[in-house]
């Protein structure tokens, strides 16, 4: 099967990419500038999702999309709604419109799945959130991958093609040389503090709040497996999460695995950040037989510590 990555230069692209390279997918990488080194055998294809000539391009001669490209940041998205809607939304959009062209030309129905987040689900009750709960849009990042996941639902009810939709909790670790680089999440932000290549991290609240970490490779198994499950017509919701974990259990977690500090301040706890958002996986596990390979959070402090020391930035 031929397979576009969009976003496939990104943290978790990058591990998709692997994954069905391993698996003995044709695989081509869709980047919007300049492309790092992708294995033997990536095709690359340069288009922006707002470029819809060059998406339609794109998705030509695929069998199937694994849709990551967009912008990524709730914090940053509050303040530019707009951008995150006219990225994310309309990139999607120009995207199905491709897939349902190509659709059309072959007579053979595509297989998207989709990278959504938990954010969707705001603040929810304090127990393990399943997929059939409300959403609870609380930032322009959240509405708008949303957006998508609907827009994504009506398009599969059309038969034009089938849909997975695949919910990332917080996703940690690396994997073929490469780990998350983006400061703005709690893993990568901790691990450079304690190298002295950040700033201190900065604790909103007490630091009890719990999040739910899953593996790269996880999600990328996940990518993997869900592509091959997709069925014309058929439009599918599913968690990702594997190591609930305190934010200060991450601390103390980066701070026995590498013996060094991690330099720290603490500021109020923020009003629309969850005390609580933590994946029920059981929907994927019955439906998929997916389950996570990694063993809990050091695993994924361990790898995100090995790699980044392995690039020379730990001093």
């Amino acid at each position: 099967m031929s397979v576009l990555v969009t976003g496939a230069a990104g943290y978790v692209g990058w591990a998709v990419v692997h994954e069905l390279l391993a698996r003995g997918e044709q695989v081509v990488a869709l980047v919007h500038d300049q492309a790092p080194v992708f294995p033997d055998g990536v095709e690359v294809r340069h288009a922006d999702l707002t470029d819809r000539a060059a998406v339609s391009e794109a998705v030509r001669g695929t069998d199937g999309v694994c849709h990551l490209a967009g912008l990524a940041r709730a914090r940053t998205g509050s303040g530019q709604p707009t951008r995150y809607y006219a990225v994310n939304v309309t990139g999607t959009v120009h995207l199905l419109d491709a897939m349902a062209a190509e659709t059309d030309r072959t007579g053979r129905p595509g297989r998207l799945v989709f990278a959504s987040t938990s954010t969707v689900y705001g603040r929810p009750d304090g127990a393990p959130v399943p997929e059939t709960a409300p959403r609870d849009l609380i930032h322009a990042y959240a509405a708008s991958k949303a957006a998508c996941e609907d827009l994504i639902g009506w398009q599969a009810a059309t038969g034009l093609l089938g849909a997975t939709i695949l919910r990332i909790f917080n996703a940690a670790g690396g994997t073929a040389g490469r780990a998350d680089r983006d400061p703005t999440r709690i893993v990568p932000h901790t691990v450079a503090a304690a190298a002295g290549d950040a700033a201190p991290l900065r604790i909103n609240g007490d630091g009890t709040a719990v999040r739910d970490f899953v593996h790269v490779k996880d999600v990328a198994t996940a990518f993997a497996l869900a592509l091959g499950a997709t069925s014309p017509g058929a439009h599918a919701v599913y968690n990702l999460g594997a190591h609930p974990a305190a934010v200060r259990d991450v601390v103390e977690a980066v701070e026995r695995l590498t013996g060094r500090p991690v330099p720290r301040s603490h500021g109020p706890a923020v009003a629309d950040e969850a005390r609580f958002l933590v994946a029920d996986t059981s929907a994927i596990t019955a439906e998929l037989g997916w389950a996570p390979a990694s063993t809990g959070l050091d695993e994924l402090v361990a790898d995100q510590w090995r790699i980044a020391h392995r690039a020379g930035s730990v001093r």
